[in-house]
């Protein structure tokens, strides 16, 4: 009866692994129970990897291969490499007893029946000879599968185990989390939330709204006038000046005006404002134009017109101030914008009245200076009463005549009274001579016509500058109907009123947001770094 020889146990080295990729370690249970079968070397030791690759090597000696190279201290580069070099040292991978090096025995106790010792250095050439697999006989040298299926008890015990090492895990990850956001988030949010409730100043707002609106003019003209009248009391017609009068107030000219006429500066230099809102005594134009803006809020809505303004200070009293003071210097900017405007569409009509006042005085006063010069009587010319004195005359010789013919067709006529009626004829015919010398005559002062033709034109002239001053007078009026248009002014619709409550901080709102950008901060930066991680480990 032969007795069932012993299988001894073998443990694996401390770093030692025969397969990686989830092969279990090799384990050795008789003489042939752990030896793979070495493949047949290439024909005159070929040292060619493709020569190498083309032995069809399986996945489990190239492997073992590999750990015989890292064992005998070679670097390789691929398992086929390794083939390679070992190869090319005299070293056999798949030889046996280069196997069992990696094996070495957990007691002092025998190898199994038919397995190679390890032989002393001077038995070396024994060790090299090739070993191949023996027969195993069936049934006897099977190892024992007590050890490979654990117990129900065995397999419980287990699964407790690696349940708790995975909650272990959890917990110690959880510790570390909840340490991370509360020094990443928490601590932070609660600085934030301690400095709004307790260190900072109290601030009040002073709210207001105003709009800009041009002047109605009424009535609208055809051409442009009719096109500019499609937005006339729109938002559309003094939106430009609305933005240019916000740009204005948000601007270094307005916090300098505001510093000059209400000490701006020194009200934010208070040392009753707490350290982060107070500004330097010494501060430049430039610091405290970046605390201005901070505190001077100016919004405008095209959609309605409207100019809203916010001004924080430390005082209720001087955010009124404030407000008030920079709605006067958005008016003087309004009036400042229109003024140029209105000035030139007023100078040149005022300058052409002007000067027809002038012409029509010049006129006036030839024409005064003619009338005093030369005859007139009444208020008729000289001319018109000569040539109406000689109708007369003529007339009367006409009648005259007529009466020197009655007094002739008589038989008998009175010789006296012919005589009498033919001097007076003779005597009118002389007058009527020198009354018609007098409108030709130039002789002393000019003629009569020539008199009259002078003051029939300074009257003229008179009247004709009359006109053009009526003209002139007509396009003033229409150059001031003009410049109307181009009035501006401000309509506050919300008056500034101190408040009486601080209106800043706000600890809650101000608090909540501090949480959300912290944590949000905190999240980008993990999702980062587990990114980065990821990428670096992969």
């Amino acid at each position: 009866m032969t007795t069932k020889p012993k299988a001894k146990k073998f443990r694996i080295r401390r770093g030692d692994s025969l397969a990686s990729g989830g092969d279990a370690p090799l384990r050795a249970t008789g003489t042939d129970a752990a030896a793979p079968t070495p493949a047949p070397a290439p024909q005159g030791g070929s040292m060619d990897i493709d020569s190498i690759r083309r032995e069809g090597l399986t996945g489990r000696q190239l492997r073992m291969a590999r750990r015989v190279a890292q064992k005998n201290g070679l670097a390789v580069t691929s398992d086929f490499d390794a083939v390679r070099q070992l190869r090319a040292k005299g070293i056999d991978p798949f030889q046996r007893n280069t196997i069992l090096e990696l094996v070495a025995p957990e007691g002092g106790g025998t190898t199994a029946p038919g397995a190679a010792q390890q032989q002393p250095p001077q038995a070396g050439a024994l060790a090299a000879k090739v070993q191949l697999p023996q027969t195993i006989q069936k049934g006897d040298q099977l190892p024992s599968t007590e050890r490979v299926k654990p117990t129900g008890d065995q397999r419980a015990s287990e699964i407790m185990r690696i349940q708790r090492d995975i909650a272990k895990r959890r917990r110690r990850r959880l510790a570390l989390l909840m340490t991370r956001l509360a020094f990443f988030v928490a601590l932070p949010t609660f600085i934030v939330a301690w400095y709004f409730s307790v260190m900072a100043t109290p601030m009040y707002a002073t709210n207001s709204e105003f709009v800009i609106q041009q002047a109605d003019t009424g009535g609208g003209g055809g051409g442009a006038g009719g096109l500019g009248g499609l937005f006339q009391g729109t938002s559309m017609a003094t939106q430009q000046d609305s933005i240019t009068v916000q740009s204005y107030l948000a601007s270094r000219e307005a916090m300098v005006r505001l510093d000059e006429d209400h000490a701006f500066k020194a009200h934010f230099s208070d040392e009753d404002i707490d350290r982060i809102q107070r500004l330097d005594a010494e501060a430049t134009n430039e610091d405290a134009f970046d605390l201005y803006k901070k505190h001077v809020k100016i919004s405008y809505d095209p959609t309605e017109g409207i100019l809203r303004m916010e001004v924080i200070a430390a005082s209720p009293e001087k955010s009124q101030e404030f407000s008030e003071a920079l709605l006067d210097y958005a008016e003087e900017q309004v009036d400042q914008m229109t003024q140029r405007p209105r000035n030139a569409a007023m100078a040149g009509a005022r300058q052409s009245l002007d000067e027809a006042e002038a012409r029509r005085q010049a006129a006036l006063e030839k024409w005064v200076s003619l009338q005093e010069n030369l005859t007139t009587v009444g208020g008729g010319t000289e001319t018109s009463l000569i040539i109406q004195e000689i109708g007369l005359r003529e007339q009367e010789r006409s009648n005259l005549a007529l009466t020197l013919q009655s007094r002739l067709d008589v038989r008998r006529p009175n010789e006296a009274q012919v005589s009498a009626l033919r001097n007076q004829i003779a005597n009118l015919d002389r007058l009527i001579a020198d009354l018609r010398g007098k409108l030709t005559d130039s002789s002393e002062g000019g003629s009569a016509a020539s008199n009259d033709l002078q003051l029939r034109l300074a009257e003229e002239d008179y009247t004709f500058q009359s006109l053009q001053v009526q003209a002139a007078l007509t396009q003033m009026e229409a150059a001031r109907i003009e410049a109307n248009k181009q009035v501006r002014y401000v309509s506050v619709g919300v008056a500034p009123i101190a408040p009486d409550e601080a209106t800043y901080p706000r600890a809650f709102e101000n608090s909540i947001l501090a949480f959300l950008i912290f944590a949000g901060v905190y999240l980008m930066i993990s999702l980062t770094s587990s990114i980065l991680r990821e990428q670096v480990v992969s």
